[in-house]
């Protein structure tokens, strides 16, 4: 009788964030043996074996992953530093590092890497100022005149690939819902802290942002079809060695989606009224009003901090320009897949319900 072969080996870096977890559990599904690195060493889910690492170390991540195998690396961990210079610098070696610590074992056939628009509309210090291209942003658009770490990263990721002869892919997404905790852009959480904050304290729902945003048109990002593009893109030759925008295929506007966001939540709600009211101050002090939530709910988190990014969503929502991508050239590469955008989002409330993370 022949034995069976041993399953393909994939390394998810940062497989406890929003788009790694979801990731890992879908190559796990798909009979992947699957090894999730994060700083924690915390399992991110079922069948996934964890690996603890620091990415600045390249010593101690030699060491964490020696003896490893993987045929598929993706790459969606950053660490957000105070200055570009430093985001350039922490998280260009991350990329190198990972990818330098597994040239040896020559088992590498595809890396893929997440980013995100900040591509187009460039980093931190300089966000959505100077000259940006027309939405919808296509992948062909040059890079900014402007130092920025995702152009840091995909060059560390294109020098690797050269080197030891495998192929990559990019992924640039927008918002990303999905389902994590202690994530630092956590849109779907965020918002649902919010909620529950408000329906606590009596207070409306009040969008946070600017008048663009609340009426404009804007798109969004599924964690899992982030996931079943990185694995598209790794499983076939036209996703082979390309860049590609990653959304769910349709587009909304908030000022549509946030009354329905106030119903499914059951508070009262306001739109933009002449001013952006961000959350990081109407949320200001609200520590100890989560400790309450999570006793009365029974819930398992109960740091505010690990639940709510309001400096991420602020971000998002308080862009004072359309932000939409051009998903043609993944369609016309043979990746289909599109997500309802609303949908999506209240299968991930119910989700964090049922994990007891939101009431």
């Amino acid at each position: 009788m022949t034995a069976p072969s041993p399953a393909r080996q994939a390394l998810v870096v940062g497989a406890t964030g929003i788009v790694g977890q979801n990731l890992a559990e879908r190559l796990t599904a798909q009979g992947w043996d699957v090894h999730g690195l994060s700083r924690s060493g915390r399992a991110p889910g079922p069948g996934v074996h964890p690996v603890q690492a620091d990415l600045a170390d390249p010593a101690g991540l030699a060491a964490a992953l020696e003896g490893l195998s993987p045929e598929l690396v993706a790459i969606t961990a950053w660490t957000r530093q105070a200055t570009e210079a430093e985001n350039i610098a922490v998280n260009g070696a991350a990329v190198r590092n990972v990818l330098q610590a597994l040239e040896a074992a020559g088992s590498v056939r595809h890396a893929a890497l997440m980013t995100g628009l900040k591509h187009y509309l460039g980093p931190f210090e300089a966000y959505a100022q100077g000259e940006m291209p027309d939405t919808p942003f296509h992948e062909d658009e040059p890079r900014l005149d402007a130092p920025n770490f995702y152009y840091a990263q995909e060059d560390e990721l294109f020098a690797a690939a050269a080197r030891a002869g495998f192929t990559w892919s990019v992924h640039r997404s927008h918002t990303v819902f999905g389902f994590a905790v202690g994530n630092a852009m956590n849109m779907v959480l965020t918002l649902s802290a919010y909620a529950a904050i408000c329906k606590q304290l009596g207070r409306p729902f009040v969008f946070p942002g600017s008048s663009t945003q609340w009426n404009s048109v804007t798109d969004v990002t599924d964690a899992d079809l982030l996931a079943d593009q990185i694995i598209w893109a790794a499983a076939t030759e036209a996703g082979h060695d390309q860049a590609f925008n990653t959304a769910n295929g349709d587009v909304f506007r908030w000022r549509w989606l946030w009354p329905q966001l106030a119903a499914h939540f059951g508070v009262e709600w306001e739109g933009y009224e002449g001013r952006v009211r961000p959350l990081t101050e109407s949320m200001a002090g609200t520590e100890d009003v989560w400790t309450g939530i999570a006793a009365e709910h029974g819930l398992v988190e109960s740091d505010l901090g690990r639940i709510a990014s309001w400096w991420h969503t602020d971000s998002d929502l308080g862009r004072e320009i359309e932000v939409l991508t051009d998903m043609n050239k993944s369609r016309k590469a043979g990746f289909t897949q599109s997500r309802d955008s609303r949908d999506s989002f209240f299968r991930y409330v119910e989700r964090y319900r049922a994990a007891r993370i939101i009431p």
